[in-house]
């Protein structure tokens, strides 16, 4: 009996050492691994680089999308997803401040630019009076787009204001009588028809088939580069620290560089 029992645990023992060690690195506590995103990039990330290496180490991974940018972090809160990717940090601070959500940002991803792109006018010299600029309608990305309005040199805001919370409330002088169409983030592609100008956040160009040359004005703040996101109460568990991993492993920064040129790279990258 005592022989038997040895040959049984020395097989064990055998089969384990033959398994590779990432697959044995999976947090025992947790064998899927639900990752919510936006449509566009952030998906493509998870289906093309993340899950295969999540995979493998033993979790099972579900990718679900959305079109909008207030039901993932609710379902994030609700446990229905155990991770995020698809905002920069100002607006999941304002979000979950406003809604009493404890998030946690784990690691910055690549992140598309926020640019102008043309609509019923095609050069940036034929901004003129009333010409009509949509703009997100979300109050951090409206900021963003203001942001970069101003940068343009089409619009001024109210000086010792915040400038990531700056609204067309906050636009002192606005020389040519712009008109702000505010919509919803992911409508700003098919916008372009109706409007001179879109300010279209680097996802939704990229989900759409827009390519950031097209841009007439990227902008210039490194402040919205987007992060992955968990509860707060999950930021040190195993199974968090293997996703943040992923993001930062050379087979994605590799897949990256290739598949995501033109992008603002984590400044944990360096170069």
């Amino acid at each position: 009996m005592q022989r038997r029992s040895f040959f049984k645990l020395s097989a064990l023992a055998l089969l384990a050492s033959s398994l590779p060690f990432s697959v044995l690195a999976a947090d025992p506590a947790k064998k899927e691994i639900v990752i919510g995103t936006t449509v566009g990039d952030f998906a493509d990330m998870v289906t093309d680089s993340i899950k295969p290496q999540l995979e493998a180490k033993g979790y099972r991974v579900k990718l679900v999308e959305f079109t909008d940018y207030v039901t993932p972090n609710i379902a994030l809160a609700d446990g229905s997803l155990d991770v995020n990717c698809f905002q920069h940090k100002p607006y999941l601070e304002s979000f979950a401040k406003d809604r009493g959500l404890s998030l946690a940002p784990i690691t910055q991803v690549p992140t598309g630019p926020m640019g102008l792109y043309s609509g019923k006018k095609g050069q940036l010299a034929e901004v003129g009076e009333g010409s009509s600029v949509a703009i997100p309608n979300d109050p951090t990305n409206q900021a963003r787009a203001l942001l970069m309005l101003q940068d343009l040199g089409w619009l001024t805001l109210k000086e010792g204001i915040n400038p990531l919370k700056a609204s067309e409330f906050d636009v002192v002088d606005n020389p040519h009588d712009i008109k702000l169409v505010l919509l919803e983030a992911a409508q700003l592609p098919r916008s372009r028809e109706d409007v001179d100008f879109s300010v279209i956040n680097g996802n939704f160009a990229a989900s759409s088939g827009i390519p950031f040359s097209e841009g007439l004005f990227l902008e210039r703040s490194y402040d919205f580069i987007n992060w992955v996101v968990v509860k707060s109460a999950d930021a040190d568990k195993p199974f968090a620290k293997d996703v943040a991993a992923a993001y930062n492993s050379p087979e994605f920064k590799a897949y990256a560089a290739k598949r995501f040129a033109g992008y603002k790279y984590p400044q944990g990258w360096g170069g």
